[in-house]
């Protein structure tokens, strides 16, 4: 079995210490209401998503890597110094809400800088050579975290301090492709005006959301100065499915990267736009998902000698998203799903795809 055969997962359990309380589904607790519920970005959610990669039919073909924290250093290469050192005095304070969605805890900074920390090391591993592709099981998430705001349960953005870190190293030309639930604003934000890091997010067309999430995700938003023409949105209409995401893939996000021709790939890997997602209702399914990672593998394969690096983003159906994933990296390995969709009531024929 070569490298081209594997998958290098990385992971660190810090990642469990963030702990994001109960509420009101994201929220804080109603007084209305007996009983609180858990936040949806829980480390439940990982453990699971662990579990599955570990005992699925895949596990043979995964070689597991631990993680590690970011530094300082790294943080501030797509970070503002004044931001991180907010986050930084936090730390121990109890809890904080930074937006009315994104709770912040003690363990909460010791978890960022796992997440961060282990997608530097999976982005560097595939960017060194030790292996072609990589996934790093991280949260919590980033892709909403802009250089000097969190949102969206993000504080820092990982796949934006990795690339940042790789290009420290070498790398010239990357391509991050999101197909989270939601509109990737903070990565878009942080890479608006380079012409070398093409972003590209497929997301439920929900428009801004306010002050930590002024950014529409419209098709609109083409990035700025050198670099315009290298942001492209893709918003899909709530309820897309396979077929819809599978033709923005084949007729929008391949030609953009072809054209881009980067040295890596990278995929903030969400499975919140499934149909099972509180998040989410896009009823994306698990043929879905597996044919997105084949399509990313494929053109990894193509442009830039396969190296391809998966982060982990959203996915807040505890269970169906670790299944999700778990068909995402089949799709990545070239397999079709071996895992019996359990409750998919809303079986796309076109979602299979090639």
């Amino acid at each position: 079995m070569t490298s081209q055969d594997r998958i290098a997962v990385f992971f660190h359990p810090a990642v469990h210490d963030h702990d994001t309380g109960r509420g009101f589904f994201e929220t804080r607790p109603s007084a209305l209401l007996e009983l609180a519920e858990p936040h949806p970005e829980n480390a439940a959610r990982l453990v699971n998503m662990k579990a599955v990669l570990e005992r699925g039919p895949i596990a043979e073909s995964l070689d597991w890597v631990e993680g590690r924290a970011a530094t300082r250093e790294e943080l501030l290469l797509f970070h503002d110094a004044a931001y991180l050192d907010s986050l930084a005095a936090l730390e121990g304070e109890g809890r904080h809400w930074i937006t009315g969605t994104t709770p912040f805890a003690p363990g909460s900074h010791q978890a960022v800088l796992a997440a961060a920390g282990t997608t530097v090391a999976a982005l560097d591993h595939v960017w060194s050579g030790h292996g072609k592709i990589a996934y790093a099981l991280v949260r919590p998430p980033g892709h909403h975290a802009q250089p000097a705001q969190a949102d969206g349960y993000c504080f820092v953005n990982n796949i934006g301090v990795a690339v940042e870190a790789a290009r420290q190293k070498g790398l010239r030309r990357a391509a991050v492709v999101d197909w989270d639930v939601h509109h990737g604003n903070g990565t878009q934000e942080g890479f608006y005006a380079d012409p070398d890091i093409l972003t590209v997010s497929l997301h439920m067309d929900h428009g801004a959301w306010g002050p930590s999430h002024p950014q529409t995700g419209g098709a609109e938003e083409i990035g700025e100065g050198a670099g315009t023409g290298a942001n492209l949105n893709i918003p899909l209409p709530m309820g897309a499915g396979d077929r819809r995401y599978l033709e923005a893939f084949d007729l929008q996000v391949a030609p953009a990267l072809r054209r881009h021709k980067p040295e890596l790939v990278v995929v903030a890997a969400g499975q919140d736009a499934s149909q099972f997602d509180p998040n989410g209702r896009q009823c994306v399914t698990m043929t879905g998902f597996n044919a997105l990672g084949r399509r990313a593998r494929a053109l990894a394969g193509e442009l830039c000698g396969g190296r391809l690096v998966l982060v982990q983003e959203g996915g807040y159906a505890p269970s169906y998203a670790a299944y999700c994933l778990h068909a995402t990296l089949e799709g990545v390995l070239g397999r079709a799903c071996s895992l019996k969709d359990p409750i998919a009531y809303l079986p796309d024929p076109a979602g299979g795809g090639r």
